[in-house]
């Protein structure tokens, strides 16, 4: 993994492919307004966010959320810290010091074997999402088990939202077998043109509703 700069833009690459870009971060914005918008009415909101990256979930985030939420941010490269606090400050914008952020150097997939009913939100932006390119144990994170782990660590009412680089029908598809009700959204990673990221929120039928057909898909200029 190295960090690449050409002018003012940044990218992030594994080998010769471009994982990620601060030119195209709409998306991961989006990740996070979409979801703390339903967090609206829970003051003291705690959300776990998979991935650092650039840190442009973890500001849009801590942009819609207020005094007394909490976001815990799992970050498995070290080099991906040190990029947010060294060459990226400027994007960070000082996001890792906000007093209710608690960064956690540690595989999020761990983070969330460890807390049961813990969390309002999961927001994972690891890899590129269920077709990983980085690291083949991060598909353990969108496989069935992983899905259930995450909705084990979920407070009633929750919400695991996921970026991907592209969509997914059978990952949608596990989603709903999983017992999530399914929401799809497609963004254009630099908010205008070009190719669309794939957003999904995943939430849980209220009680005595199954889960029985996905919402149809959506998207986001």
């Amino acid at each position: 993994m190295r960090l690449m700069r050409q002018g003012d833009e940044y990218t992030i690459c594994v080998g010769t492919i471009e994982l990620m870009s601060s030119r195209a971060s709409r998306s991961e914005a989006v990740l996070a307004t979409h979801v703390c918008e339903r967090l609206r009415d829970t003051p003291r909101a705690r959300i776990l966010i998979g991935g650092l990256g650039m840190g442009f979930t973890l500001r849009a985030a801590l942009a819609a959320l207020g005094p007394q939420a909490r976001v815990v941010v799992a970050e498995l490269v070290p080099a991906v810290v040190a990029w947010a606090r060294g060459p990226l400050a400027h994007l960070t914008a000082g996001c890792l010091d906000d007093p209710r952020v608690e960064l956690r150097e540690d595989d999020v997939n761990r983070v969330i074997q460890r807390e049961a009913a813990c969390y309002d939100a999961i927001l994972l932006d690891v890899d590129n999402g269920p077709e990983g390119m980085v690291r083949r144990v991060n598909d353990r994170l969108y496989d069935a088990w992983g899905l259930k782990r995450a909705r084990y660590a979920l407070r009633p009412g929750g919400v695991l939202g996921v970026w991907s680089g592209g969509p997914d029908r059978k990952f949608k598809a596990r989603l709903r077998r999983t017992g999530f009700l399914v929401e799809e959204l497609r963004v254009h990673a630099d908010g205008t043109s070009g190719r669309r990221h794939v957003l999904w929120f995943a939430t849980m039928p209220p009680e005595g509703i199954a889960a029985t057909a996905v919402r149809p898909s959506g998207s986001a200029a």
